[in-house]
């Protein structure tokens, strides 16, 4: 049986990220947040989550695509140092000859020395556009390890237990106006934002196969997986403190 086109690639679609996808779910997210909480910081946060994404989606490509500028002076360096070479080579007067051993080790150290320089010099052209590459990726990891925190610094006050089991506040006291349900409802933005903030830090090693940047993706998502353990258990404590039962009256 001969599969048609559409039959061959439709599953590939669901082998990788669509950075179009995620932007419509984080475009979904902000809105979310900012109807539920207009004028909270959680909203701005995640609008400007939106705008770091667009970002993201601007490097993706640039990482993506082969940059012949620079391919093409690396190679032309190379060849004009393998021009280099050659004529040096060939314009040594063998007649001549080497005399004594001091100037047979002197003339060698000189060839090794010549062709380690050129074999480094080489390896740095040939792994230019890859270092650029990943310096701009590490700039936009680093700000979406920034926005985690960000998030994370903005449910640090929403305790439940201050809910269930009120106490006493203090001068210092953060405000407290949240329900039940609208605790709840943050928490779950603040998880929700976090994980977007993971798949976008997977975006930029979906297409780049660099050790580096691979490396400082898994700290993203390490990150980010600690953060949204620690508001899962406080979202699992709120909705145990919602299934108890009140205490009968007397």
């Amino acid at each position: 049986m001969i599969r048609g086109p559409s039959q061959v690639t439709a599953p590939a679609r669901y082998r990788q990220l669509d950075n179009a996808e995620i932007l419509a779910t984080l475009t979904r997210l902000r809105d979310r947040v900012a109807e539920r909480f207009p004028d909270s910081g959680l909203a701005r946060v995640a609008g400007e989550l939106l705008s770091l994404s667009t970002e993201t989606a601007a490097l993706v490509q640039y990482v993506q695509r082969p940059h012949w500028p620079i391919r093409l002076g690396a190679g032309l360096a190379i060849l004009a140092m393998a021009l280099v070479l050659v004529v040096m080579v060939s314009s040594l007067r063998l007649s001549a000859g080497i005399d004594g051993f001091a100037e047979l080790i002197q003339a060698t150290d000189a060839a090794i020395s010549s062709l380690v320089f050129l074999g480094i010099t080489v390896f740095f052209l040939l792994t230019l556009e890859n270092r650029l590459k990943r310096r701009r990726a590490l700039v936009t990891l680093h700000q979406l390890r920034s926005v985690a925190h960000v998030v994370d610094m903005h449910q640090l006050t929403k305790d439940p237990e201050r809910i269930t089991s009120p106490h006493l506040n203090t001068a210092s006291s953060p405000e407290r106006s949240l329900t039940t349900a609208e605790l709840g409802r943050y928490l779950d933005y603040c998880s929700e934002l976090l994980s977007v903030i993971s798949k976008l830090a997977a975006l930029h090693v979906q297409h780049f196969n660099d050790p580096v940047t691979l490396a400082a993706v898994n700290d993203v998502e390490t990150l980010t997986t600690g953060l949204s353990n620690k508001i899962w258990q406080k979202i699992t404590l709120l909705d145990r403190t919602r299934r108890e039962p009140e205490p009968p009256s007397a």
